[in-house]
């Protein structure tokens, strides 16, 4: 990535529980990234596999990249005062280290979550479910 390229958040866009969440974040956090679905992404110019984008969120910028909610911490900081707040204290490492267990159980149940639909379901062999 080109070090003026505005950053980006890669999300599933098969997904209608992450599709959901994407356009609550560029309808109501309107951060200053881009929100992309990986299945729209270059992923190659990113530096991120299908095999990355499938398991989670990831956040592109130069000079960095996260995951999970590491990944939505730092877009949450890119974005309005109290957004950035909360992006700030989810980033903290005690904080993004207990995020992780619920971000995995999102993810294996966003299925079940509003918005969600069977085509979320991972399955049983994916990688999200190992972890």
């Amino acid at each position: 990535m080109a070090p003026t390229e505005r950053p980006v958040f890669v999300f599933d866009g098969d997904c209608a529980f992450c599709s959901s969440c994407a356009r609550f974040i560029e309808t109501r956090i309107k951060p200053a990234a881009d929100v992309v679905a990986w299945q729209f992404a270059d992923l190659g110019p990113l530096g991120l596999t299908e095999e990355q984008v499938s398991s989670a969120v990831y956040y592109v910028a130069p000079g960095r990249v996260s995951a999970g909610p590491a990944a939505i911490a730092d877009l949450l900081r890119r974005a309005g005062v109290i957004w950035r707040i909360a992006g700030s204290i989810l980033g903290l490492r005690p904080i993004t280290a207990l995020a992780w267990p619920v971000y995995r159980w999102v993810a294996r149940n966003r299925h079940r979550m509003p918005g969600g639909t069977a085509a979320c379901a991972l399955p049983p062999n994916h990688p999200a479910r190992a972890k």
